[in-house]
């Protein structure tokens, strides 16, 4: 147990009661005793403590506060105790970003922490978020979806975000394709996945890509034709380097020719975007300034530079990578909890066994609640791992003000 441990959670207390008008937030002191070295076995002993101690600081003024605060501010560490977000580059005119979701269900406790930094940056400088659905996969989606997450933005985003359905935009993806060939930045390729890969693996280039331009442009149209190509038997790569040090960074695909019907476009489509080629035109057309992105997104993150820099755009959005949260004992697949919800195990998306929005928020809990703990969370691309009863604690006390 941390020695003194009463005059470190007095002292934590004072300091982020001054902080924030006179309140405390257990959450917040928590966070610091973690730096201090409290282990997560002794959060539950702790948290009685805590809330004690906070009551009677809450009971002080705010002069009074200060005062006791500074015959106990050698206590505190003054290494990772942040209070509120940390400052973005180049934010003074404000911030246009953006939270990315693909509908394959509503909304959930993950996708609630990876996007609420963004949009209190925005909230923040000011400027324009957009919720963006990425749907672009016609055999990954759950069409109640746009709704639910459409709703669950307006709740979670305090209303400013705007929604913007990455499949109703598909004629902007074929203009950006055809400048990317136009450029000779890109080609279609109608080798196999076989024969591609060992293009890749021995670093040569496949005999697709000193096609002339004229000739891609022929083979793009054939892929827009319904009857045309056929699945598998094209694709439009950006033109990189088959000799990158990365092989997943060789002639990447931007997009393919899938015929399965989309659930909303039906069959009026039949070539599709990847996610790099839509995620960067989108992110090209609604002029994003900063992304916030889980760390697993490197690749694609150095991919869409890529794009940007065939098109003749040069500065790319500032970028910052999230490290993942490992829920121990909490799953959090859609597609399992659909399946749950066909099978009869939960009684719908809002069942209070389920950790999505819908669910949370029956159970009382607010926006703030999740605008609070993305806030303590910050910009770490350190990975995580909580258990459930973890971090409900944490958000318990986060919905408590």
């Amino acid at each position: 147990m941390i020695k003194d441990l009463d005059k470190k959670i007095k002292a934590y207390a004072l300091k982020n009661a001054i902080a924030h008008d006179g309140k405390a937030n257990p959450g917040s002191v928590i966070s610091a005793l973690f730096n201090e070295g409290l282990k997560k076995s002794e959060v539950k002993k702790v948290m009685t403590k805590i809330q004690e101690i906070i009551k009677d600081v809450e009971t002080l003024s705010l002069e009074d506060q200060k005062k006791e605060f500074e015959d106990l501010d050698k206590v505190v560490s003054h290494r990772e105790t942040r209070e509120g977000l940390e400052e973005l580059p180049n934010s003074k005119k404000g911030v246009v970003m953006r939270f990315a979701p693909s509908p394959s269900g509503p909304m959930h406790i993950g996708h609630a922490l990876t996007s609420c930094i963004s949009f209190l940056y925005v909230k923040k400088y000011g400027g324009k978020f957009y919720l963006r659905i990425e749907d672009t996969n016609p055999e990954n989606i759950y069409k109640p979806a746009y709704k639910m997450i459409d709703d669950e933005g307006k709740w979670l985003f305090d209303g400013i975000a705007k929604t913007i359905i990455q499949s109703d935009r598909m004629e902007l993806y074929y203009k950006y394709s055809k400048k990317l060939i136009d450029k000779k930045s890109a080609y279609i390729c109608t080798c196999s996945q076989e024969a591609f890969k060992k293009f890749v693996d021995v670093k040569k280039n496949c005999p697709c890509r000193n096609l002339s331009v004229k000739k891609n442009i022929e083979r793009w149209k054939k892929m827009l034709d319904d009857k045309g190509f056929e699945e598998g038997e094209a694709v439009l790569r950006f033109k990189s380097s088959m000799t990158h040090k990365n092989p997943a960074m060789r002639d990447f695909p931007l997009a393919r020719v899938n015929l399965t019907p989309h659930p909303r476009q039906a069959s009026k489509y039949r070539v599709w975007p990847l996610m790099n080629l839509a995620v960067a035109v989108d992110d090209i057309e609604m002029k994003m300034s900063h992304i916030i992105r889980a760390k697993d997104h490197r690749d694609n993150a150095e991919r869409q530079k890529m794009i940007y820099s065939a098109l003749g755009i040069k500065k790319f959005p500032w970028t910052a990578f999230l490290g993942r949260i490992h829920f121990k004992d909490l799953e959090l697949s859609t597609t399992q909890f659909r399946q749950g919800i066909e099978k009869g195990i939960y009684s719908g998306w809002d069942d209070v066994k389920l950790p999505t929005l819908a669910s949370l928020k029956k159970r009382g809990y607010k926006p703030q609640a999740f605008w609070k703990l993305s806030e303590r969370i910050g910009l770490s691309e350190n990975d995580k791992v909580m258990d459930k009863k973890e971090f409900f604690l944490l958000l318990d006390d986060f919905n408590r003000v």
